[in-house]
């Protein structure tokens, strides 16, 4: 079994790569979807971000305000850092879990999309790692045009994350999403295709 990280700064056009990689056969690991899962009502998880951060950040129902969650986190450090603490642990773990049930099932490739890889986990510990990339400037239109979200907050989450100019030097694949959906998807595939032959 192959197992690949799949990252790029937000807005950049990961989550479309991993749709493709999927479609041509891949097993995906989204660690945002495993971060909402540990997040859901009644978790661990939860019970441990309302301790930390107040009731301010649940809603009457019970579920994680995200939106006040994130107005916390994206003004301080500190606070970023505690979130990160009570959640990349157990996204961690649960990912490893995945992976470990993929390679029992006999998956030939398991991408494992991870936005802060670098800045959170281990590229290493990954038999390729793959970064999508695009101008700060486009990521940040995309962001402001998709998501319900302010200008001061895409500036806030952007600069929350690490450069591209380091992870590109890391990364054993570049995929460039500065153009179109088909311009993307002949690139992704010239990769998916190393993938392939390497697994």
């Amino acid at each position: 079994m192959l197992s690949v990280a799949l990252t790029g700064n937000i807005g950049a056009g990961k989550s479309s790569v991993a749709a493709l990689f999927q479609r041509w056969g891949a097993t995906i690991i989204d660690a945002d979807a495993l971060v909402r899962a540990e997040q859901a009502r009644g978790s661990d998880a939860l019970a441990e971000i309302a301790a930390r951060f107040g009731p301010a950040v649940i809603r009457p129902d019970g579920t994680l305000d995200r939106p006040a969650l994130r107005a916390r986190v994206l003004t301080s450090q500190e606070e970023l850092a505690a979130l990160n603490r009570i959640m990349h642990p157990r996204v961690h773990q649960r990912r490893l879990e995945l992976v470990e049930q993929a390679s029992l099932r006999g998956d030939r490739i398991v991408v494992s999309e991870i936005p802060l890889l670098f800045e959170a986990a281990d590229p290493t510990s990954f038999d390729a790692v793959i970064l999508v990339d695009a101008p700060e400037a486009l990521r940040r239109q995309r962001l402001l045009a998709s998501r319900a979200l302010t200008a001061d907050e895409v500036d806030r989450l952007m600069a929350a994350q690490q450069g591209s100019a380091a992870k590109r030097q890391h990364s054993d694949f570049v995929i460039d999403n500065d153009g179109d959906p088909v311009s993307l998807e002949r690139s992704a595939a010239s990769v998916w295709k190393a993938l392939r032959a390497r697994a």
